[in-house]
């Protein structure tokens, strides 16, 4: 299966620090997920058209059948990875967001503050991710069982 990590951050994409964000998503996928796993990684400044262009390239050329962001889901106005995810989406998939805002909001208050979204892209499934490494690994955790439905959902569907 390939999978696409793309982390968001115009920080760490200047080398102002180091993506850990992005390694965490692999770790935790590649714990789960049986079989062989190919990653496609880019690590890209918060700009909508290059981030809307970083989603279509892993779905539509590199055939990503799961692409996972992390970063820019927040308030701020250089935060635009869900406007961007949308843009792309045949179908959006709010409920992801909504498990991760209520899972984090037990454990720290402000995490409603976050916009992450998911959906589908032809037979590709896209989730927006927050950017911090530990409420990654959290939301991730969670998530797994509608990752891996959805997934199933999708092959079934395209196989037909």
């Amino acid at each position: 299966m390939i999978i696409g990590r793309i982390t968001l951050s115009d920080r760490a994409s200047a080398g102002i620090y180091e993506d850990r964000s992005g390694p965490e998503i692999e770790r935790i996928l590649r714990a789960h997920f049986a079989g062989d796993l190919v990653f496609e990684t880019a690590l890209i400044p918060d700009d909508r058209e290059l981030i809307v262009r970083k989603l279509t390239e892993f779905v539509d050329e590199r055939g990503c059948e799961l692409v996972v962001t992390t970063g820019g889901t927040g308030p701020m106005r250089r935060d635009v990875t869900p406007e961007a995810t949308r843009e792309v989406l045949a179908k959006e998939l709010p409920g992801f967001g909504e498990a991760m805002r209520m899972q984090s909001f037990a454990k720290v208050k402000t995490s409603i503050l976050s916009r992450a979204t998911a959906g589908i892209r032809g037979r590709s499934l896209i989730i927006n991710l927050p950017g911090n490494p530990k409420a990654i690994s959290e939301c991730l955790e969670i998530l797994l069982p509608a990752i891996l439905e959805a997934l199933r959902h999708l092959r079934e569907d395209f196989a037909a």
